[in-house]
């Protein structure tokens, strides 16, 4: 792993540890209402077009740290759509 491998790593890792605290925030207080679905779901999707393209350059750091933050934000859409139920 080369020094740009490791920059790529440590700049994904800071965006996909980003959605961290809103979903521990929703999962406590299982409010949802000033949460966009919307913007979650456009989100996710953009995410999922990053793991292609990852997988079609062979791009490690994309593919792992996309991989991550396509789970988390799954949570978040679910818990959206969950909680905006009650």
């Amino acid at each position: 792993m080369n020094y740009i491998d490791i920059i790529g790593l440590f700049a994904g890792t800071c965006i996909t540890i980003s959605t961290v605290p809103q979903i521990l925030k929703v999962w406590k207080t299982k409010k949802v209402k000033e949460i966009s679905l919307r913007m979650f779901g456009t989100l996710t999707f953009g995410i999922a077009v990053w793991i292609v393209y990852g997988i079609l350059k062979n791009d490690l750091p994309i593919i792992i740290t996309n991989g991550v933050s396509l789970v988390l934000n799954l949570i978040m859409v679910y818990f959206i759509i969950y909680y905006e139920k009650e």
